[in-house]
């Protein structure tokens, strides 16, 4: 591993300055697509609210004041704008749902990875095995999954309960990670983020958004499925530029632009550099693959590739605002 590296030259093509950390991603962040937001969005924000009440996560300590400053409604308009207002509600609960429950995993967790063993395993016997839940954010998650089997085919239901236990099992990696004294080298810390991205779970949903279900032949297509790896890479590598000032102050580990810098030994915004290139050469071959397989894919195809798009585009657009992220503000450009 390197343990130096030379500082990556802070600034922009043509010496257009550059004040803040947020800045400085915005003008080297690579991000060719649109950006939109669902027009159901205010109405998907009253329904995070009330879902949240009826469960009582609300009701516990520092959820509302976390889910005020995530958006968690803002964040499902960025990345799921074409879908309608009932999708887009399960979507928004979604994001809320896994919002709290990663907050609170990363508490147990930090003290002890075996202390996440009976909220993990409440989570796995729910979305595997259909038992009932024994807490509240268990009762939440069984009707966040009834939501799911409602709208979706049971090959669609299923597809999503399986990623969404691969998301679960990757909070116990992530543990386990953070409680370790050494360092974790780049490639450790992206393997493990493309489980706790908890982004692929909601590209079901995507499909159930199509006129006609996606042929299992293009959903399995090897190119689509690559197409599904880089989009949640990218989508979640780019919340983590923004997010690294937060998280380098809780001291937390799996983030993208903390691992460059501490296998590099660099300052964050070097760091933040060489994550952005990370990024950008994934969006690049995103967009090859894309331009190489869209001929061939039916308009479902198509549509739940588009999903994809939207949470690549979607993140980008969420985690320069949302106000869990403001820190990104307040440190400089230049180290």
């Amino acid at each position: 591993m390197s343990t130096t590296h030379e500082e990556l030259p802070v600034g922009v093509p043509g010496g257009i300055p550059v004040s803040t950390l947020r800045d400085l991603i915005d003008r080297h962040l690579h991000m060719p697509f649109p950006f939109r937001r669902n027009p159901h969005e205010s109405v998907a924000a009253a329904g995070v609210d009330a879902w949240l009440r009826t469960w009582g996560l609300t009701d516990e300590p520092g959820v509302a004041a976390m889910i005020s400053r995530t958006r968690p409604a803002e964040l499902a308009s960025c990345t799921s704008p074409a879908v309608d207002s009932g999708l887009l509600q399960i979507v928004a609960n979604q994001i809320a749902y896994q919002f709290v429950f990663d907050d609170r995993a990363e508490e147990i967790g930090r003290n002890s990875p075996g202390g996440l063993l009976p909220m993990l395993c409440e989570g796995i016997a729910i979305l595997r095995d259909g038992r009932p839940p024994r807490t509240l954010l268990g009762a939440a998650l069984a009707d966040l999954h009834r939501q799911v089997r409602e709208r979706c085919t049971p090959a669609q239901a299923a597809r999503w309960a399986w990623q969404s236990r691969e998301y679960v099992h990757g909070l116990l990696y992530e543990a386990v990670a953070q409680s370790q004294p050494y360092l974790l080298r780049t490639r450790d810390c992206t393997a493990i983020r493309s489980l706790t991205a908890g982004v692929e779970p909601f590209y079901p949903l995507y499909e159930a958004a199509q006129p006609r279900e996606p042929a299992p032949a293009e959903l399995h297509h090897p190119v689509v499925r690559r197409l599904s790896r880089l989009s949640a890479d990218a989508a979640v590598w780019t919340a983590d530029l923004f997010s690294a000032v937060k998280e380098q102050q809780a001291g937390e580990m799996i983030n993208l632009a903390l691992a460059h810098q501490r296998e590099h030994q660099c300052s964050l915004q070097a760091a933040v550099l060489l994550a952005i290139q990370e990024i950008n050469a994934t969006i690049e071959e995103f967009q090859k693959l894309h331009a190489e397989i869209e001929p061939d894919l039916s308009p479902a195809g198509a549509g739940y590739v588009q999903g994809m798009i939207g949470w690549i585009q979607g993140c980008y657009q969420w985690s320069r605002t949302v106000p869990r992220y403001a820190d990104v503000t307040t440190v400089p450009a230049v180290p």
